[in-house]
């Protein structure tokens, strides 16, 4: 328990150094887009001393570094700020998204998960049968299918064609659970269609891996029947792996879900950092980096720990 405490403390400073050079990164890369934020505001029909005005009320006339650091410091102190666009709290802005790009991973991650790891085991199971090869067809096909594709393909067959589902997600706080369900479906099954591929393909990987090894041969030898080897003796022991591409894939829902949002109009964070970068509003763009950044950070220290609780000679490198 100490060890995983200690590996759990460096990785949390580690994290903090990766979040002030992520915040950094885009903070520069922000600064280089063309573009301002008081002409996007005010308008092409206003002069030039009534734009130079209210650049000096945002304080856009203050060199980079000084407002990074005031920034930083903020932050630091748990104060992300005002937008600079429409000068709400930052903290308001992102709780509604959030809690709908949560939503959206939560329906993707229940689906995709059990099917995965499902048809990963089977295809193990089955290994060079039709049904293996079937399937990874199938999943390089997905894999290779950019995001937004997927997503008009799925529009055009559920939406257009079908008529099942609506094609833009419009999510409001007075919808029902199942309202807010069944308009999230179909960017959920994108994002579905996504993860599911490189998540069944590791499983599969990692047991057949497993399958070579000698108490999985002693367990043929002494007449196990084939699908109790696989579910009873390798399974538990490719925990490690496949925690780890589950809670990454997991991280991607969260993180990655830019595209995806974006073709279907949903409101979640992904959303807002698109409009907050066509507005170059700086401080809500690095507290939409910052949340998804540490996002992915909590969850590959969840999938460091929870691999070494399944096998904890993860801890003893050799």
């Amino acid at each position: 328990m100490h060890a995983i405490l200690t590996m759990i403390i460096q990785r949390l400073g580690l994290g903090l150094i990766t979040l002030i050079a992520v915040s950094f990164i885009m903070s520069v890369a922000i600064e280089f887009l063309p573009g301002d934020l008081a002409q996007e505001v005010l308008g092409q029909s206003a002069t030039p001393e009534t734009v130079a005005a209210f650049r000096a009320e945002l304080g856009l006339d203050r060199a980079f570094h000084t407002r990074y650091f005031e920034w930083l410091g903020n932050v630091l102190t748990g104060d992300l700020g005002t937008s600079l666009a429409n000068q709400r709290e930052i903290s308001e802005l992102l709780g509604t998204r959030l809690y709908n790009t949560l939503f959206l991973a939560s329906i993707a991650a229940a689906i995709s998960v059990p099917i995965a790891i499902t048809l990963g085991v089977l295809a193990a199971l089955y290994r060079n049968s039709l049904y293996d090869r079937l399937v990874n067809i199938f999943t390089l096909s997905t894999i290779s299918t950019p995001e937004f594709f997927v997503a008009y393909i799925l529009i055009l067959w559920f939406s257009v064609t079908v008529r099942i589902f609506p094609s833009i997600s419009d999510i409001g706080p007075d919808l029902g659970f199942w309202e807010h369900v069944y308009r999230s479906m179909l960017p959920a099954l994108t994002l579905t269609l996504v993860v599911i591929a490189h998540m069944m393909r590791m499983t599969r990987a990692a047991i057949i891996n497993l399958l070579a090894s000698p108490y999985i041969e002693m367990a043929t030898l002494k007449g196990v029947p084939r699908r109790d080897v696989i579910i009873r003796h390798a399974l538990p022991n490719a925990l490690a792996p496949i925690i780890n591409v589950v809670v990454l894939n997991l991280a991607y829902l969260i993180v990655g879900v830019v595209v995806v949002e974006v073709v279907f109009v949903y409101p979640g964070l992904g959303q807002l950092l698109v409009d907050s970068v066509s507005k170059r509003d700086m401080p809500v763009v690095q507290a939409c980096c910052l949340v998804f950044a540490i996002t992915y950070i909590l969850l590959n220290l969840t999938a460091d720990i929870l691999s070494i609780l399944s096998n904890p000679r993860l801890l003893h490198p050799r």
